[in-house]
């Protein structure tokens, strides 16, 4: 048989399938950033290309379609029918292809390989341990570089593979998986509270002295009634300003005013009665956890486990209630196959 020269019709036709293969995935790859980023602009910052890029990627797409798949105005984008569907079906398409290019690469092997995290210094030096320690129980091969910082990673400049930040997320070039949620509670010492009426609405606590954490307050908080859902802002001006969620847990203690703190930190000391919670039934917004990294077609497995070990320990490392010891005993063997 007559093999076909580069330049004949089959061998054309050939070079064009292969090619309208990569470029549909890359268009579909847009797409979904497009929707799940919310806008062209953030999808633009992610992927690290122009906006114009990502516009003519969503033309293209939705003309070999023949369907529209976004609504856009100057100030909102809106999925069409067809886009809904469309989304949901690229999602699908585009997680079973990085499965096989995973499969190909070896991604499935046992984790092995350095990991630079990024951690808070309350959550990693106390309830983040036991998790840590599992996970390298469970893969020996792993070196983690184990680093504490309460501001916000670069991932670039310092190499680091992923965060956990508390506190909102406001960074569209990373990946954010939400972990749990922080109650906090109002705490202050006996010994500030002595001779002075007791606080019985918000209102009475502006005129204690007050420590704050300028990461989640500085000048004012907000409380909100668990069983009305009314809230009220509580301004004050601090008495100490420090950036250590241990040195407001322990300046709290030796009566130098009234903090707002996580209640894994702080429900010890109020049961031994070092702290005293301060009207119970307002409470400070909780804070969310997050588990960020950078966007990337390959995420090796070390960071995928690494995650899959952090989605497992979070709740009860926010509560405080739950040791990590008990929670690693009920669940399974880790998964040898699992996606970041």
């Amino acid at each position: 048989m007559t093999k076909p020269s580069p330049s004949s019709p089959s061998s054309q036709t050939a070079s064009l399938t292969a090619a309208g293969l990569t470029d549909r995935i890359e268009l579909m790859q847009t797409f979904v950033r497009i929707v799940e980023a919310g806008s062209l602009s953030a999808a633009a910052v992610q992927l690290g290309i122009t906006q114009p890029t990502i516009s003519r990627r969503l033309q293209a797409l939705e003309r070999s379609l023949g369907v529209r798949l976004l609504q856009r105005s100057t100030h909102a984008m809106k999925l069409t029918d067809d886009g809904e569907r469309c989304y949901e079906r690229a999602k699908d398409l585009l997680a079973g292809w990085d499965e096989f290019e995973s499969e190909l690469r070896g991604a499935r092997l046992q984790a092995e390989g350095a990991l630079r995290v990024v951690v808070p210094h309350a959550f990693g030096q106390k309830q983040l341990i036991g998790p840590l320690t599992e996970f390298m129980r469970r893969h020996p091969l792993v070196a983690v570089e184990w680093l504490l910082h309460d501001r916000a990673a670069d991932f670039i400049t310092q190499g680091i593979d992923c965060a956990i930040q508390v506190g909102e997320v406001h960074d569209p070039s990373v990946v954010a998986i939400h972990l749990a949620e922080v109650p906090r509670m109002t705490v202050a010492a006996p010994s500030l509270l002595a001779g002075r009426p007791t606080p019985q609405h918000p209102a009475d606590l502006a005129a204690l002295p007050w420590i704050a954490i300028p990461a989640f307050y500085r000048r004012e908080v907000t409380l909100t009634h668990v069983h009305t859902g009314e809230q009220r802002h509580v301004a004050f001006r601090p008495h100490l300003v420090t950036d250590s969620l241990y040195a407001l847990r322990n300046t709290a203690i030796e009566g130098v005013g009234v903090a707002v703190g996580s209640s894994w930190i702080l429900a010890e000391d109020v049961a031994a009665g070092r702290l005293v919670q301060l009207l119970p039934e307002w409470e400070p917004a909780s804070l969310p956890v997050s588990l960020l990294y950078p966007y990337a077609r390959f995420y090796p497995a070390r960071l995928r486990h690494f995650i899959d070990t952090m989605k497992e320990a979070m709740p009860g490392a926010v509560r405080g209630a739950v040791g990590w010891d008990a929670l690693a005993r009920r669940q399974p063997a880790a998964r040898k196959e699992d996606g970041a």
